[in-house]
């Protein structure tokens, strides 16, 4: 390309000249990182991602990702270093000025063509996890754990953010230690780390993805603040509001806030029709049959692909939907604390022998039989046993179903997915037979646990393994989820169980 640099060259273009600070110097750091970076090359380079095999595709994936993180932090680390050295308040002593830069985020963003966005955000992160002066005394970051995660490329930039942004919020009402303890147990999930904060809980050992450590930084401003979290004066209860605009382009805008219990009866409502399990209204016949079959992936906004309605859409037709049934009726949708009545059916050698499929009444496709014993598993089943001719001779009742009441039991002590790190709530989850019910596994609240459907889908091949100790589950990870150890934890258990305020 006419006009472009060398990025290996450190000669400058014609008419320009390279600040003082920043001539070529063999033994510095910067050329030693760019050695580094040329080495990487002659690794990454050779890699054709589309013909590894899955476990090599996996494994690669995390490697390049771990030295993503350790550049990650140099980068923040970099970052705040320049900015310190650029800020306005230096005057004619600030590195801005002395490169004839506006200020630190137009000094960051030149030199490494990032975004300012990008810029103001490695600098504000840099300033909570760097050392700092105050007068001639140099003092440590102030949130430490995050910054040796950071430094040892244990932590993200992504869950270093959610747990400084979450833990700032607090700590002008939170006495310093207990904010150092919650700083190091949240690093501890974000890393898989075994601390002191976490040893015994759920999840313990288990590196969790940054959306789940925001999350969890959430319970952790409630736990420290929770006047904060959830005001308890009548003057600063939130309320909610709901009005209409006036009519626009045929349609009225419909504006409000909802506080956080109306906004869980609104999410129930919602998961209600949007839940694959609860037999939506608004998918067609033939999406409703593929989701039914396993084809379409249940629980999610976008489950149906033919369906090319937005979120809000859905919610709308959601809306209208409840809302003129109330009108008719006083019933309302629920989910029953069961999977949908489907009846599948399948021959009973077929299901001994572990061979075969099943079928579903009204769809030509087959269903595996890994989909069946889930359907039993979460629904039960009744024996039918036929005449030479085909006649039924007899039609058992229902066996081997959870009932509403365990279904409420089991719910309220696993809170959801027991398998850490999955966010799905518990009325889209199904109850599993820790025991297999074709091994005899009885149907009680002590051999059954809580599944989104996905992991129940999956539990025979993924390499989870769950049993009950004293009527609680633990589970045990497969090498492959990012866990540090490989012995058994207690599961996910609902935040009900752990007191509000800590001591």
């Amino acid at each position: 390309m006419a006009g472009a640099l060398d990025p290996q060259s450190t000669a400058a273009p014609a008419g320009a000249a390279i600040p003082a600070p920043f001539d070529p110097d063999c033994s510095g750091p910067a050329q030693a990182i760019g050695r580094v970076r040329d080495l990487v090359a002659t690794v990454l380079d050779p890699i054709r991602f589309g013909v590894l095999s899955d476990a090599d595709a996996v494994a690669v994936l995390g490697a390049v990702e771990d030295l993503g993180r350790r550049v990650d932090a140099a980068r923040v680390g970099a970052a705040a270093e320049v900015g310190s050295r650029a800020r306005n308040g230096l005057g004619h002593d600030s590195l801005a000025w002395k490169l004839g830069c506006q200020g630190q985020v137009d000094l960051i963003t030149r030199v490494t063509r990032v975004s300012g966005r990008e810029a103001a955000r490695r600098l504000r992160l840099g300033g909570n996890v760097t050392d700092r002066m105050s007068g001639t005394m140099l003092l440590p970051p102030y949130y430490p754990a995050v910054a040796a995660g950071l430094t040892t490329g244990a932590l993200g930039v992504d869950a270093a953010e959610a747990i400084v942004a979450a833990l700032d919020q607090v700590s002008p009402r939170v006495a310093p230690d207990d904010l150092h303890t919650a700083e190091r147990a949240l690093v501890a999930s974000g890393t898989g780390a075994i601390t002191d904060e976490i040893r015994g809980l759920p999840g313990e050992g288990f590196a969790f993805p940054a959306d789940l450590v925001r999350g969890l930084a959430g319970h952790w401003q409630a736990r420290l603040d929770p006047d904060g979290a959830a005001p308890n004066e009548s003057l600063f209860e939130p309320r909610s509001t709901v009005s209409f605009g006036r009519l626009t382009r045929g349609v009225y805008p419909l504006r409000g806030l909802v506080t956080a219990d109306l906004r869980g009866i609104l999410n129930g409502v919602f998961d209600t029709y949007l839940s694959a399990h609860a037999a939506p209204a608004f998918p067609t016949s033939e999406e409703q049959a593929r989701i039914q079959a396993g084809a379409l992936i249940p629980g999610a906004d976008t489950a149906a692909c033919t369906d090319e309605r937005t979120g809000g859409e859905k919610r709308a037709d959601i809306l209208r939907g409840v809302f003129s049934a109330a009108a008719r009726h006083p019933s309302t949708p629920k989910m029953g604390g069961a999977a949908p009545t489907v009846m599948v059916h399948v021959n009973a050698s077929d299901l001994l022998g572990d061979t075969g499929v099943g079928w579903i009444d009204g769809v030509e496709a087959p269903v595996s039989l890994r989909s069946v014993k889930q359907l039993i598993c979460t629904g039960g089943y009744r024996k039918i046993l036929f005449g030479e001719h085909g006649e039924v001779l007899y039609l058992g009742g229902k066996e081997r179903f959870f009932t509403a009441a365990q279904r409420k039991a089991i719910a309220a002590r696993d809170g959801g997915c027991i398998i850490p790190g999955c966010p799905i709530a518990a009325h889209w989850c199904e109850v599993h037979h820790v025991i297999p019910w074709q091994k005899h596994g009885k149907t009680n609240v002590d051999n059954g646990v809580l599944l989104c459907w996905y992991h129940h889908h999956s539990i025979d091949t993924s390499g989870w393994q769950i049993r009950m100790i004293r009527g609680k589950p633990e589970v045990k990870a497969p090498a492959w989820a990012g866990t540090t150890t490989t012995t058994w934890h207690p599961g996910a258990t609902h935040r009900a169980q752990q007191p509000t305020h800590t001591h």
